[in-house]
């Protein structure tokens, strides 16, 4: 068997979040070490809570959680409530948690991680607003040359969703995403583009439902109040679920298409702020270490996200 890549998952739950944890540990193919939370789908306290809960219903509260920071760098916080509801994840009844949080900052989880193990093993997977990452980057800026890869849910190089420039990520704090696509590293935006391709559908529901457990109720309870939310808010039908299209990609990047590609960040412009310019123009320039994640391999996918409930299942029987 490969050896498991081994990650840090700097995210926000969150709906989509949530499932990403799930497929991060119901994979063969993933080693999560360790979750440190950002203000961004909800407050800092909601998500880091939100993260604990999710970590109940897998049955996996020896994953460590690291609670990072509550504010962008620079901007005032801003919450998706119409989307995730007041609690961050709305539709279901959140376990409580019976393992506390740890002590060290998120930011300096990422750091002492990143600083402590061999150089080129560690990825750092962020599906939040990249405030911590690129707090992170700043402390201590030789985890640059000491990270595998980074791979961002952010952005996009066609519409946004929060704004019509700017995906909602990207924009709670455009500062520490140019910040972080600026870095001399591997980077992996796997953007709208590519995750609005990740529609779940009742198809993908009954599957889950078929699993019967707790675990695959829960996700279906989250994913039929996101449908809501999405149709209420942004017109669709049924709900992409972001976040774990990056947790995919590195189970299989085959699953996920992407191309090099040159990514920046605006943070200045009156209708732009928070829109991630992305050069598609081809071939990438030479040294190009951004690629962009462009089209989705929908049924291999889902198989990976319900196995991995399916897996979670199981070892709690």
């Amino acid at each position: 068997m490969m050896t498991p890549k081994r990650i840090i998952l700097d995210c926000d739950p969150g709906h989509d979040d949530a499932v990403a944890i799930m497929l991060a540990l119901g994979s063969p193919a993933i080693e999560l070490l360790g979750i440190s939370t950002v203000g961004g789908n909800q407050t800092l306290e909601k998500v880091t809570r939100n993260a604990q809960s999710v970590l109940v219903m897998c049955g996996r509260e020896d994953v460590p959680v690291y609670p990072g920071a509550s504010h962008p760098l620079v901007h005032q916080v801003e919450v998706a409530p119409q989307i995730h509801g007041e609690s961050g994840l709305d539709g279901v009844e959140l376990p409580e948690p019976t393992v506390p949080v740890r002590d060290k900052h998120g930011v300096d989880f990422i750091i002492d991680t990143l600083m402590s193990e061999p150089a080129g093993t560690v990825t750092l997977v962020a599906t939040g607003p990249l405030t911590n990452v690129a707090l992170a980057v700043r402390k201590e800026p030789r985890i640059v040359e000491r990270a595998q890869q980074v791979v961002v849910m952010g952005g996009a190089y066609g519409q946004g969703n929060w704004t019509a420039s700017a995906e909602f990520n990207i924009w709670v704090d455009p500062e520490a995403a140019k910040i972080v696509f600026a870095q001399e590293w591997d980077t992996v935006m796997v953007g709208l583009d590519l995750t609005h391709q990740a529609l779940v559908t009742a198809a993908e529901e009954e599957k889950a439902r078929e699993i019967g457990s707790p675990l695959a109720n829960f996700f279906i309870g989250l994913m039929n109040y996101f449908r809501k939310s999405y149709a209420d808010n942004q017109g669709f039908t049924d709900p992409p679920v972001h976040d774990p299209c990056t947790v995919a990609y590195l189970i299989d990047p085959t699953v996920v298409e992407t191309v090099a590609a040159p990514v920046d960040v605006e943070t200045q412009g009156a209708l732009t702020m928070g829109r991630t310019v992305v050069d598609m123009r081809q071939p990438a320039p030479a040294g190009c270490r951004s690629r962009v994640a462009t089209k989705l391999d929908r049924e291999r996918f889902w198989g990976l996200v319900l196995d991995a409930i399916r897996t979670l299942s199981e070892a709690q029987k």
